[in-house]
């Protein structure tokens, strides 16, 4: 096998975020609102490919860049500062990067977003796709025929979905399953597409389609079943104060794919992923709030109570002698445009 392979193969619609926080209360219409904080950066599927690379994965992306400011400095950020590799990537002439306002308040955001659909499709951009130890995939109701050329050549899948804008839920997206390693939605997702309700009830259902199932539960922490070693693990939430929840979901699966990497056991790579999620949330935007070894490492470096020690005292051991350079986090204001 080539050792200079992807780690990491991403795909999808990257954006220009700009968060808002510290709001004391949603905007209503007419009314102007001053926030406390402001962060701006890559967002959408940059922030797969920031988390995964932050942790020293080799990390592939195809996506496309308008040929405006915005992608301009979105394709810089990724390349040139966090070091993922963008040669499946185009840049699109005379297409707007799509750009996302979020507004944070309390524990979650609202998100109004301008774009247009890119006028290169995955199919496009990937052609065949690469060989990869791993592939993280949001699954769309219609499957991706790249999907099943990467599974055939060996690259685990580790998908994921988001929201459901008809709330129809259909059950022809388990299907694609069949393709995947594993599989991590959120509990809502998790109970809407298996039609149960509880956690623990969706879990027992997607255990009967994937072989490894994760159900991340938002401020109660995550629950997973790994059938290829009959392991069963469920964590606590780390206890932090919420900036912006963003890419928090993201940040979760590109740590879970790391620990993955690393054969580490399932309890390990559940808490290892709940604190990843956990760290990026004091930061704005998804993108540059994922920690990195760097953050971990400072984290547990710093840590004072014993039962998280105790709870994370794993760490000790996989966290690697070069943990990288700082992260850089998200700008309080957008970098000037040339001029």
């Amino acid at each position: 096998m080539d050792d200079d392979r992807p780690q990491v193969l991403l795909t999808g619609l990257l954006f220009y975020d700009l968060v808002l926080t510290g709001l004391g209360k949603p905007p209503t219409p007419g009314e102007e609102i001053w926030t406390a904080g402001m962060g701006c950066g890559p967002g959408g599927i940059a922030n797969l490919a920031v988390a995964a690379s932050r942790f020293g994965l080799r990390t592939s992306l195809a996506t496309v860049f308008g040929d405006d400011f915005y992608g301009a400095h979105c394709h810089q950020v990724l390349a040139e500062q966090e070091g993922v590799d963008l040669t499946l990537s185009r840049t699109a002439e005379g297409w707007p990067t799509p750009v996302t306002v979020a507004l944070a308040h309390g524990d979650d955001r609202a998100l109004v977003t301008h774009g247009q659909q890119p006028p290169y499709p995955q199919e496009a951009l990937m052609g065949e796709p690469p060989d990869a130890l791993t592939a993280l995939v949001h699954l769309e109701a219609e499957p991706a025929p790249w999907l099943a050329k990467a599974a055939a050549n060996g690259t685990r899948i580790y998908g994921d979905v988001g929201w459901d804008p008809t709330q129809r839920w259909s059950r022809d997206l388990l299907d694609q399953l069949a393709l995947c390693h594993a599989f991590l939605p959120n509990e809502t997702e998790a109970m809407a597409y298996t039609r149960t309700d509880s956690a623990v009830a969706a879990l027992g259902a997607l255990t009967e389609l994937v072989p490894v199932a994760v159900i991340t539960r938002g401020g109660d922490g995550a629950v997973a079943v790994d059938q290829t070693t009959g392991e069963y693990a469920e964590v606590p939430a780390l206890d932090v104060d919420v900036l912006d929840a963003t890419g928090a979901g993201d940040v979760f699966g590109a740590a879970f794919v790391t620990a993955s990497l690393g054969g580490w056991p399932l309890a390990e790579r559940l808490r290892f992923a709940v604190l990843a999620a956990g760290l990026s949330v004091g930061h704005h935007g998804g993108a540059l709030a994922a920690p990195g070894w760097y953050g971990v490492d400072r984290w547990w470096r710093s840590l004072t109570d014993p039962a998280l020690r105790r709870d994370h005292g794993f760490l000790a051991d996989r966290i690697p002698a070069d943990v990288g350079p700082p992260v850089r986090h998200a700008p309080v204001t957008p970098p000037a445009p040339p001029r």
